[in-house]
């Protein structure tokens, strides 16, 4: 049951045999909630046929029945609730590790908002379907059996008067899952494309009021959310429809328990005990049935939502072993790498990045630079070739030894709604707040920071925006010297800066890549015609290496940017 539970609905080992108990807890309340009535029945038997029993005895068996009961529900309710709200928090913790091992490629093809609402919104589905529907389906699955056993045992025609229009009520809700999920698939895909809609809407507000499309963009969403409720109506009447026909054979079975157990009576074959007995137990069976039909539905709701946190928690991660690096010379052996089947970025990239030197990365956009940086720092995994650090290939080794040693500023920076200190601190989580503003210095923040108004515990708003983009590419820098990292990779660092901040980053720098590997890439020519090596891409290829005055001579692509970047700095409006 356990291993059952846990394919089944996507769960931990520790969520699936908490599942596992709920549902024996469950099958035991069921057991217990039937002895009233056979407490009932005795005594009316005794009264009936004049057998003489102390007041006593029924009363003890009835406190002894209230005392189990007690137990059974209090121990019932730790299970169902306690033990699955854990699990809750436990799987998306599990979902939320999966998700840190990723290779920013899945990012990149997964709506953010998709990835959020599996988290909180399927989980959430899943915690309910937890604590309230499959362990009590778990556990009629094993009560109804039983107690059919026992009823066919006292009467077989009272038993099957009971177990049939039972079973067959029972039965109509899986015969109709296939057209259950497929509804509830449907509306799942219009909620989640909704989801990505209103995302999309949110993050693109100062485009779409520029252009005056408020009004356009308004219209479109409420009719989307239109079309969302004519599929959700539609789900809806199907599962009406579904739970009537459903609930119908169970009042059947009420009816001919009394239609049967009347003709028995008058053959002599039963007593008015039995067809009391039988009818409070087909009574008792359709009332737990029905919760059981609700719980099954609720399950065939869910089906949508496991699947997809089933494909999240099948994706590949990133695999390696613990490695202590000493050197930190980076080699690039025949590297090829697509975003897509249909497009390959890099075609048989090679050259070495040393340590110690700088080595700049050129070529006209969409030649592949910044997908090398992001090979390089394993953000993503490369389709061929390889890539070396220390004569190791990255793709052995954990993702955790390898960004230990890396440090990245990236063109688009990403801070936190938290306060500069701590979005400096980032870089290294134990660091002191005098290393964090000595940090800030050599990054050249001190001068707006003293600004904010409570300096280093300014909260800065979502991604910073309480920032200029210069502020936020500064601090984003910050982080790159608490870190202080053996392995620097810089891109495009200075597009957000002006010249007087980049002249001052630039002095900063050369204290900070001082015995490191540094591979960096910039637009602005002049900025790396100092550098130890060149690397001119072109179609995803390497077409020449080497300093600025030797590609001057012999790159032709080199010349271009040159000239192309001098037009530019020339240019007047």
């Amino acid at each position: 049951m356990k291993k059952f539970y846990k394919n089944r609905f996507a769960l931990t080992d520790k969520g699936a045999k908490n599942l596992t108990k709920a549902t024996i807890s469950s099958f035991f309340v069921y057991c217990i909630n039937m002895v009233p009535a056979m407490i009932l029945m005795f005594f009316a038997q005794s009264v009936l046929e004049n057998i003489k029993k102390e007041n006593s005895f029924y009363t003890i068996i009835s406190v002894v029945t209230l005392v189990i009961m007690y137990i059974l529900l209090t121990i019932e309710y730790d299970k169902l609730y306690s033990t699955t709200y854990q699990e809750s928090a436990d799987l998306r913790i599990k979902t939320a590790e999966s998700l840190s091992k990723l290779p920013l490629s899945y990012f990149s093809k997964h709506d953010l908002s998709d990835i959020s609402q599996t988290i909180m919104s399927d989980i959430e589905g899943i915690e309910h379907a937890m604590s309230h529907s499959i362990p009590k389906c778990g556990g009629m699955g094993l009560f109804f059996p039983l107690i059919s056993i026992m009823m066919l045992f006292g009467n077989y025609k009272m038993g099957l008067a009971v177990i049939l229009p039972s079973l067959l009520s029972f039965l109509f809700i899986p015969l109709t899952k296939k057209t259950q999920t497929k509804d509830h698939q449907k509306y799942y895909d219009v909620l989640r494309r909704n989801s990505e809609d209103f995302q999309e809407n949110i993050e693109m507000q100062m485009e779409i009021k520029s252009y005056n499309l408020s009004k356009d963009m308004k219209d479109k969403l409420y009719k989307k959310m239109d079309e969302s409720e004519k599929v959700h109506l539609k789900s809806e009447i199907n599962t009406i429809v579904i739970m009537a026909i459903s609930q119908l054979f169970g009042f059947i079975s009420l009816g001919l328990v009394v239609l049967v157990g009347l003709n028995l009576m008058l053959s002599g074959e039963i007593n008015i005990l039995y067809l009391i007995g039988y009818l409070l137990a087909a009574i008792k069976i359709k009332d737990a049935l029905d919760a059981s039909k609700e719980g099954v539905m609720e399950i065939f709701y869910l089906t949508p939502k496991i699947k997809r946190l089933k494909e999240m928690q099948a994706q590949d991660l990133q695999k390696g072993e613990a490695y202590e690096l000493k050197n930190f010379d980076i080699e690039l052996k025949d590297v090829e790498f697509s975003y897509s089947k249909d497009l390959k970025v890099l075609n048989g990239v090679s050259f070495t990045a040393k340590q110690g030197e700088v080595t700049a990365l050129v070529g006209a956009s969409g030649s592949g630079k910044t997908s090398i940086l992001r090979l390089i720092s394993r953000l993503y995994d490369y389709d061929k070739g390889k890539i070396l650090i220390d004569g190791k290939d990255i793709k052995e080794i954990s993702t955790e030894s390898l960004f230990e040693k890396i440090s990245i500023v990236f063109q688009d920076v990403v801070l936190f709604n938290q306060s500069v200190m701590e979005n400096i601190r980032i870089g290294r989580q134990g660091a002191s707040d005098e290393e964090v503003k000595k940090a800030a210095e050599l990054a050249n923040c001190r001068d707006f920071i003293d600004r904010l108004p409570d300096g280093f515990d300014t909260v800065i708003g979502e991604n910073g925006a309480e920032l200029s983009g210069g502020e936020r590419q500064r601090l984003s820098i910050a982080r790159a010297f608490l870190k202080d990292s053996p392995i620097l990779i810089l891109d495009e660092i200075a597009a957000s800066l002006d010249t007087d901040n980049e002249k001052k980053i630039q002095e900063s720098l050369n204290k900070l890549i001082e015995n490191k590997t540094v591979v960096i890439i910039s637009h602005r020519m002049k900025s790396i015609e100092n550098v130890d090596k060149i690397v001119v891409l072109e179609n995803g290829k390497v077409e020449s290496a080497g300093k600025h005055e030797e590609l001057l001579q012999k790159s032709k692509a080199y010349k271009n940017l040159i000239e192309k970047t001098k037009m530019a700095e020339e240019f007047i409006y």
